[in-house]
């Protein structure tokens, strides 16, 4: 049985890799304000990078599954 998927396109993909994008930043600027107040910013905005990284490939997982 053959899906019901469209086949995808160069905007689809530069949504996901602008989605990838906005989520690894966001989470690495969360983590360099939390890292500026205890006095750790590079470590925790490096942190938040790492983890950014693989919430943002859960995220676009889950909003590109039907494509």
């Amino acid at each position: 049985m053959t899906g019901s998927h469209r086949p995808l396109s160069g905007r689809d993909a530069a949504g996901a890799g602008a989605l990838l994008l906005a989520v690894n930043l966001g989470c690495a600027a969360a983590g360099a304000a939390i890292g500026a107040a205890v006095g750790a910013a590079v470590p925790l905005a490096l942190a938040g990078f790492g983890i950014g990284f693989f919430l943002g490939i859960a995220v676009v997982v889950k909003r590109f599954r039907d494509v």
